[in-house]
């Protein structure tokens, strides 16, 4: 190797590290705005249809378009948010004092919905072991409490950090203006300045957007509809703390075949165990006919064509993404999954077609 082939390498080392270094150091300083900066870019891809609509009435002056985007965002999805969250804090700092306080006994409830079982039901479930009702009552009591608890202290957390809260809002909608402005321009450029070939940096990017899409819509706007049916079916037959129920539901409906089943079932068996029979039939009725078909009938509506990531993976994955990252994993698990499954689709096929 000649001396000018050998500084040449050199440089390009050099810069390779240069480069990762201040990539690493970018990185590095944005990270405490990663969740707001992530829920920017979601918002940017899901409103630039908006944006688009925006922009031909308004005659193509983007920054116009842009702001007026905006406000449509934060009229009509932040701040319903807001005041919705606020009344579900209320309510779940109000059951977390409930149960220190004595006022709510689950084993109670347990007794009753055991006593009320027929004798021979009963019998097979004391023969099954669950027939010892103060370890039960015990267990019920401290999971009940313990599941409660993690909720308020997540309320008096984001209580406690208002002023970070706000300045990541002003981030989020600072970039989201940009981001729908500018985001045609950004991606082809940024596209075409990835290490990869431009064909699997189209692809990726492809796949990328339709994940988002189907995650957003099929994942997220879906558990937030079966959510609120279920809110108002507790509200209609008079369950305490029915907006708390209907979060619960929609963090559910998360979940591939059960999903707001593990919320409604529940609530159902206890209303009829103790006596409330129209009302736990109303709830069984509107969670087969009406929060089950909800999920049927919308998802292929707004999904539009599948993501191709089985049930299972999607499973773990959110499960795993919200334990890592907290709710953004809702988004950042199945996109991950995604990815990891295109990445490996397309070197397989770029494999086959080199052996051809």
């Amino acid at each position: 190797m000649s001396g000018t082939e050998q500084t040449k390498r050199i440089e390009r080392n050099g810069f390779f590290l240069f480069l990762a270094l201040v990539t690493l150091g970018l990185l590095l300083i944005i990270l405490p705005f990663a969740r707001p900066l992530l829920w920017a870019v979601l918002a940017a891809i899901m409103f630039q249809p908006l944006y688009r609509t925006m922009l031909a009435r308004l005659r193509g002056h983007a920054n116009r378009a842009a702001v007026a985007t905006l406000a449509i965002i934060t009229f009509a999805v932040i701040l319903p948010t807001f005041f919705i969250g606020s009344a579900v804090i209320d309510e779940a700092m109000g059951v977390f004092a409930a149960f220190q306080e004595g006022r709510i006994d689950v084993a109670g409830w347990f007794e009753e919905i055991h006593d009320a079982l027929p004798a021979n039901l009963r019998r097979v479930v004391d023969a099954a072991g669950w027939g010892d009702l103060a370890a039960l009552r015990a267990r019920a009591q401290e999971f009940a409490g313990e599941s409660i608890g993690i909720i308020a202290e997540r309320a008096m957390a984001i209580g406690g950090s208002a002023f970070g809260f706000v300045l990541s809002f002003g981030v989020f909608l600072y970039v989201t203006y940009f981001l729908l402005r500018d985001g045609a321009r950004i991606t082809p450029e940024l596209l075409a300045g990835l290490p990869l070939e431009r064909g699997v940096a189209d692809r990726l990017a492809e796949r990328f957007l339709s994940i988002v899409r189907a995650t957003i819509k099929g994942s997220i706007v879906v558990g937030l509809v079966q959510g609120a049916l279920g809110a108002v079916t507790f509200w209609i037959v008079g369950v305490p703390s029915a907006l708390l129920f209907g979060l619960l539901m929609a963090i559910a409906s998360l979940l591939p075949a059960l999903g707001p089943a593990l919320v409604w079932v529940p609530v159902a068996v206890w209303l009829l165990a103790t006596g409330a029979i129209w009302e736990g039939v109303v709830v069984i009725f509107s969670g087969v006919a009406v929060i089950g078909m909800a999920d049927n009938l919308l998802r292929p509506v707004l999904v539009g064509r599948d993501t191709g990531i089985p049930d299972w993976i999607i499973l773990v994955t959110t499960l795993g993404g919200i334990a890592v990252v907290g709710l953004s994993g809702i988004v950042l698990g199945p996109l991950a999954a995604g990815l990891f499954l295109s990445a490996w689709g397309i070197l397989r096929e770029e494999r086959t077609r080199a052996k051809a």
